[in-house]
């Protein structure tokens, strides 16, 4: 939308610069994306969102610039607008087919018109705003429809079907009929285009563009013009087809206001009459003229405040709200206000909140910590199955569902020594058992995918286990296997999955549940190898296992030459014991500094009793402790692994010395060295 600073001060008295005015005018939602100084006049080009049609105006954006400004809005009239009589020799009927294609359709007869050029103050604005000047009757309906955001079209009376009688007829297109248009195009029409006809041919096709056969020209002595409210979706779809887009249907398509119709004929007639010495002869409207009741929103005033974290002083909200075309009335239960119908997308006490506040100001509206009532909410078992779900899910993992009906026979094969429901009268022998685990029906998921040359398997299942005298619980059950390729600045790196990938899944998942003491510590189980199986220990409970399979579980499925990791997780015992409360704090402001630690151990000795012989001894400087490579092999001497710490040191109230940092550095190597019997690397 283009318009001129000049014209906005014909409706408003603007006191600020041009360019003070386009940053008020975008903090308050009408964004300016360019202002130019152009003919001794400032051209804004304002961004219009699809919800306020009203903008699409001179008299809507300076309506929004007074309120903004707090200053006078001035409606311009139209004197002499109205005097018409019966003195034409012609009658005019308007016959509208459908009143949901047009809602509204105005026409005025002006005899004696003199077509000219249009004085220099018209042409100057019209060019400004990127129209071009044709003659005074057609540059008056441009003119009118940049000024009050209605579209106006002038038809040559005389080349109407002639006669006594004028009948217009508005109503949609047969398919295969034809108009030229003023651009001299022929255009083919359809059944959901909408057009403008006499008595005998199309003269137009409605809210699009005019007909070559009705256009005003400089011979012309008498008009016809039309202000109407077409469908929008109507206007769209014929725009689409006709593959014409103008300003009138511009406007069209976003809906204009009803009551602004009669207005923007009158205002248009007002400047015919003065520039053209024509004379107002008829005027015919279908259906009649009737004010809309207009649309009331009560907003109570502890609303406005507790939304914006501001109490504004009510008379300034009524202030803000008369300024934007709005009737208020206060009382002490509430702010009620009366919609004007160029304002549909008020519809709502929240809509009256957002326009107090862009008025007023964002700037000016203080910054607040919101209140916040801390409230557990139980969650259920379902969202938590969902929330384990993405968790896994963001790490790579795919989730498979397979049946709870198992083979007995895969069941022992697998290793499994708890025995599951038998029905009574199975379908088929390799659906007869409830399973009490998930482990076999994994398994034979990743040998499916094994045998179709899948290189990498990570995936998982949550599911209910069944036993004999226990309730049915839900498990998850994770299974890897293969090899993991990735790329790094070096290239392609393979990696094939171990116990460490399991173990660093489940760690994962327990923090994000809000799990933070717990222990892996070392079992047995029947389908674990042995050394490679591990217990999954929290606040003293059992809560699941993982390590290894055992290649004779393996052999029950018939994977051949790959390591397969599992784990299973009792859901039930952990959800009991999940914090889901977050606790915020601000971010530290001193550096971090990081040591490492590269030792070599005892193969038997659990990682887990390193990390807290090295988080009791540095505390309270460290703030982690984390394993960060592990390694077995070349000038590593067997039975022993070396380890790689990472020590992260840190103080809430102080940068932290190079000396203290040494001397608790010291005191874990020393530790290291007498109770674990740690040789450095």
């Amino acid at each position: 939308m283009k318009l001129t600073y000049n014209w906005l001060k014909d409706f408003v008295n603007i006191k600020i610069p041009p360019k003070a005015l386009a940053d008020k005018l975008t903090m308050a939602g009408l964004e300016v994306v360019s202002l130019e100084e152009k003919d001794g006049d400032w051209v804004f080009e304002i961004e219009i969102t699809s919800n306020r049609p009203d903008w699409l105006s001179v008299i809507g954006i300076a309506r929004e610039v007074a309120a903004i400004t707090n200053a006078k809005f001035k409606i311009p009239c139209a004197e002499g607008a109205s005097a018409y009589g019966g003195k034409s020799k012609i009658g005019l009927e308007i016959k509208v087919k459908s009143n949901d294609d047009c809602p509204l359709y105005t026409a005025r007869i002006i005899e004696g018109v003199r077509v000219k050029e249009s004085p220099d103050w018209m042409k100057r604005r019209l060019e400004l705003v990127g129209i071009r000047p044709v003659n005074n009757i057609v540059d008056i309906t441009n003119y009118i429809l940049i000024e009050t955001g209605e579209p106006l079209h002038a038809f040559d009376l005389d080349k109407l079907a002639p006669g006594q009688e004028l009948e217009i007829l508005i109503r949609r297109a047969k398919v295969g009929e034809k108009i030229i248009t003023i651009d001299g195009k022929e255009r083919a029409l359809d059944k959901d285009i909408l057009v403008i006809a006499d008595c005998k041919k199309l003269i137009a096709v409605a809210g699009v563009i005019g007909g070559k056969d009705s256009e005003v020209t400089e011979s012309t002595k008498n008009i016809l013009l039309e202000a109407a409210k077409f469908s929008p979706v109507l206007i769209r779809k014929g725009r689409q087809k006709l593959g014409v887009s103008t300003e009138s249907s511009y406007r069209f398509e976003r809906d204009v206001d009803i009551e602004t119709v009669n207005f923007a004929s009158l205002r248009a007639q007002a400047l015919i009459l003065k520039e053209t010495q024509g004379e107002s002869i008829l005027f015919k409207s279908q259906p009649k003229l009737k004010p809309a009741k207009p649309k009331a929103i009560s907003l109570k005033k502890q609303k406005l405040d507790a939304v914006l974290g501001a109490a504004i002083p009510v008379l300034k909200i009524k202030n803000i709200l008369e300024n934007l075309g709005l009737k208020v009335k206060i009382t002490k239960a509430a702010i009620n206000a009366r919609i004007p119908s160029f304002r549909r997308d008020l519809s709502k006490d929240i809509d009256l909140v957002e326009e107090v506040c862009r008025i007023y100001g964002y700037e000016q509206i203080p910054t607040t910590i919101p209140s916040i009532i801390a409230q557990r909410i139980e969650t259920s078992v379902y969202d938590l199955n969902l929330m384990v779900r993405d968790i896994l899910a963001s790490q790579g993992l795919y989730e498979v569902i397979t049946h709870s009906l198992i083979n007995a026979q895969l069941l022992n094969k697998s290793l499994i020594q708890d025995t599951g429901i038998t029905l009574a009268n199975p379908l088929s022998k390799e659906l007869e058992i409830l399973r009490p685990t998930l482990i076999p029906s994994l398994l034979n998921c990743i040998a499916y995918n094994f045998n179709r040359k899948l290189e990498l398997i990570q995936i998982f299942e949550i599911a209910k286990k069944f036993e004999q005298t226990k309730p049915e619980s839900y498990l998850l059950s994770i299974g890897l296997s293969g090899t993991k390729t990735s790329c790094d600045l070096s290239g392609k790196r393979q990696e094939k999955m171990s116990i460490f990938h399991l173990k660093g899944l489940i760690e994962v998942l327990l923090e994000r549940l809000g799990i933070k003491s717990f222990e892996f510590s070392p079992t047995t189980h029947s389908a674990f190898k042995d050394g490679a199986c591990f217990s999954l220990v929290v606040a003293g409970k059992d809560c699941g296992i993982f390590g290894e399979a055992r290649q004779a579980a393996l052999d029950a499925v018939d994977i051949k030459g790959q390591k397969v990791f599992l784990a299973e997780l009792y859901l039930a015992d952990l959800y009991r014991l999940i914090d889901l409360d977050r606790h915020y704090k601000a971010l530290p402001n001193y550096p971090a500094i990081t040591r490492d630690i590269s030792i070599v151990v005892a193969a038997d000795i659990a990682v887990q009793d390193l990390l807290s012989s090295i988080k009791t001894l540095a505390a309270p400087l460290i703030k982690e402790a984390r394993i960060a490579d592990f390694y077995t092999g070349e000038h590593i001497p067997k039975g022993s692994k070396g380890l790689t710490f990472s020590c992260i040191y840190q103080s809430d109230e102080r940068t932290l010395q190079d000396a203290e940092i040494n001397s608790v550095h010291q005191k874990i190597l020393e530790n290291l060295k007498s109770h674990f019997h740690a040789q450095l690397r």
